[in-house]
């Protein structure tokens, strides 16, 4: 029995639901899949796959080997990755997973140039504000906002995410500046949806930590929809200075306590907690030439500090 070959039908059959699609998006015989799993349940004992007329499950044992199968497979289409990437320029297809509205600003804007560097490489990008599982979405990288969960991923640290408290010209000309985290309860303020419906403000300066409730026109879960808001004048907003930093550059958003740090992220985090922009991959890729040219070229581009912040 070739045993990669048994894994990869496997993997294959339980991925498209049946041999009869798996057969299919192979180019090969439904009956060599079969033949491949048939020698592997034989090979282990044990019964991996249900078999109906209209669909294949996995058993319990199956359900515990099909993980594993995976990984496998993975770890040996890496290592053949990394052999056919060691002589010679980058290569290969590249998934990428990104932010949506960080991507539209600051990594797409690059792609070309990206693309002119290393002709070799085939993008494929996954534009989402959803945390993708890595193995099961098949990325090779994602870029990630914020402070990171533990995990077992290898972290590079691209830039700081910082977030600012910022306002129109107009809006502060009707109403005020603040002049301390306590006035922002006599203001409008436009403020991220969370699922638990909190409407707080959180801000540190040293030991100091003050959280403000408050209250405004406009909740939204995009973080877009606020900055428009903000800078049709309706009132203040807390965001990522990757996303307001060209708009405080230009004068159209006008930054205010700046002598507090407002905190970054969801409710609950401890006052220290500022996050970062994070390109993370699995360990078996840290040997990728490719992933590292991706992540090189974004550490490149957005430089220390990165170009948003030089305004501030």
């Amino acid at each position: 029995m070739d045993m990669f070959a048994a894994l990869g039908a496997f993997v294959a059959v339980v991925e498209e639901g049946g041999f009869a699609p798996a057969a299919r998006r192979a180019g090969q015989a439904a009956s060599s899949f079969t033949r491949h799993v048939d020698a592997l349940e034989a090979a282990l004992g044990v019964t991996l796959l249900n078999r109906s007329t209209r669909r294949v499950s996995l058993t319990t044992a199956g359900e515990a080997y099909y993980p594993q199968a995976t990984r496998l497979l993975a770890d040996l289409a890496e290592a053949n990755r990394s052999i056919r990437e060691r002589d010679g320029p980058p290569r290969g297809l590249l998934r990428v997973s990104l932010p949506a509205s960080f991507a539209r600003l600051h990594v797409t804007p690059f792609l070309p140039r990206f693309m002119a560097e290393y002709p070799a490489i085939e993008l494929d990008l996954l534009m989402s504000d959803a945390v993708v599982n890595l193995v099961e979405q098949r990325i090779d990288v994602a870029v990630r906002l914020g402070v990171l969960d533990s995990s077992s991923l290898i972290a590079r640290r691209l830039a700081p995410h910082r977030r600012i408290t910022c306002a129109s010209p107009a809006y502060l000309a009707q109403h005020g500046t603040p002049a301390t985290p306590q006035d922002l309860a006599n203001h409008a303020c436009l403020t991220f949806a969370f699922a638990d419906g909190e409407r707080r403000w959180r801000f540190t300066q040293g030991e100091r930590v003050e959280q403000i409730r408050v209250k405004g026109p406009l909740r939204a879960n995009q973080a877009e929809a606020l900055k428009e808001a903000a800078l049709a004048g309706f009132g203040l907003v807390t965001l990522p200075t990757w996303l307001v930093g060209e708009d405080i550059a230009q004068g159209t958003l006008r930054p205010v306590l700046t002598a507090w740090q407002a905190e970054i992220g969801r409710p609950g985090l401890t006052p220290t907690a500022e996050g970062g922009i994070h390109a993370l991959y699995l360990p078996d890729r840290k040997g990728s030439a490719k992933v590292r040219a991706f992540v090189d070229f974004l550490a490149a581009r957005f430089g220390t500090p990165p170009y948003w912040d030089r305004a501030l």
